[in-house]
């Protein structure tokens, strides 16, 4: 199984969203769980947060329901994919040849906790999930294209990775690769060659 976080900056490029789309809804079957950036829904949690000044446990539950809107809207992009909230919906979509897309909507929390601030985006969320799921690889598309032998601390330090991703990679048991938005036909070819089909 392979987590692929899309970023939410591909909202911007309709091309290059349909084409990573039409990618994991087809090669992806049974083995991939798309998670969704939140793109302007979360940015505009950003905003209103600066605007109105309320705290950072409101700030995270807002953008879990950006992240939410986004995957709705890749849903009506590509109909195929399997809308998922649990492990066990993953799981069960995977195992009935579906490509699985993440509705976080279980992250949604009454009190603060370690993935309740801004050093938690959906980066680090889509690594959070592959831990759960025991996957076998994270891959997390970036709208900019990262140097190709940078460290995931250099990531974070330039911004590319939010603040948390390198400390929990290090526990993650999973390989994790970072890439640009325009890898698409780097990915279908490791899908290709290198992604087995999920355990039942």
């Amino acid at each position: 199984m392979w987590v692929v976080k899309l970023g939410g900056s591909l909202q911007s490029d309709p091309v290059l969203l349909q084409r990573w789309l039409e990618l994991l809804a087809s090669l992806g079957r049974g083995r991939v769980v798309i998670v969704p950036g939140g793109g302007p829904f979360v940015d505009q949690v950003r905003q209103t947060q600066s605007q109105w000044g309320f705290d950072d446990l409101a700030a995270h539950n807002m953008a879990i329901l950006g992240m939410g809107q986004s995957a709705l809207l890749l849903r009506a992009l590509r109909p195929t994919l399997q809308v998922a909230v649990r492990d066990a919906d993953i799981r069960r979509a995977l195992r009935a040849g579906h490509t699985a897309l993440w509705m976080p909507l279980e992250l949604l929390r009454e009190h603060a906790d370690e993935l309740t601030s801004w050093d938690v985006t959906a980066d680090s969320l889509a690594l959070w999930l592959a831990m759960r799921l025991n996957a076998e690889r994270l891959v997390v598309v970036k709208s900019c294209a990262p140097p190709p032998l940078a460290s995931l601390r250099e990531l974070v330090d330039t911004g590319v990775l939010d603040t948390r991703f390198a400390a929990m990679a290090a526990g993650a048991g999973c390989a994790v690769d970072v890439v640009g938005k325009t890898a698409v036909d780097e990915m279908q070819a490791q899908l290709v060659g290198g992604c087995r089909h999920s355990p039942a």
